[in-house]
């Protein structure tokens, strides 16, 4: 699927996505920091990817775990930093949220350190009863020596 706004496209085109730059800002982000390319790799072809472009070049990307009837994870979440600011994140979760596969979903889930305000215009909100909620963490797995 595609989306076009003033010069941008969104894509769900798995073959268009430039995975090195993908790899290249995940490598360096706060939540995948050191994730090897053959992790990244895999990751994108077992999710609903999300690719944003100004012309041929990705400037944004973001992925979806789904089983597609219940349940869906939202996860690494970028705009390039030369591109911030001209609401490419608010097009960009507008077209998730509104993907016809992610529709009727009972439960959606993200983690974030700092976009709180972007996801709670889409309805995210902290969980009702974390209590309920429990996790396995390991954040260092890309960058502790084996």
């Amino acid at each position: 699927m595609e989306w076009n706004r003033d010069g941008f496209t969104i894509s769900t085109d798995r073959e268009r996505l430039d995975r090195g730059a993908i790899h290249d800002f995940l490598k360096s982000s706060y939540w995948a920091r050191g994730i090897p390319r053959s992790i990244v790799e895999k990751s994108i072809e077992n999710s609903l990817c999300f690719g944003v472009y100004e012309g041929p070049r990705l400037i944004g990307f973001a992925r979806v775990i789904s089983d597609y009837a219940t349940f869906a994870y939202l996860a690494d979440v970028f705009v390039l930093d030369s591109h911030r600011g001209r609401g490419l994140s608010k097009w960009l979760m507008e077209v998730i949220m509104g993907h016809p596969e992610l529709q009727n979903l009972r439960r959606w889930t993200l983690a974030t350190r700092d976009a709180h305000g972007l996801y709670e215009k889409f309805g995210f909100r902290r969980p009702a009863k974390p209590e309920r909620q429990m996790e396995i963490a390991d954040v260092d797995i890309y960058v502790r020596k084996p």
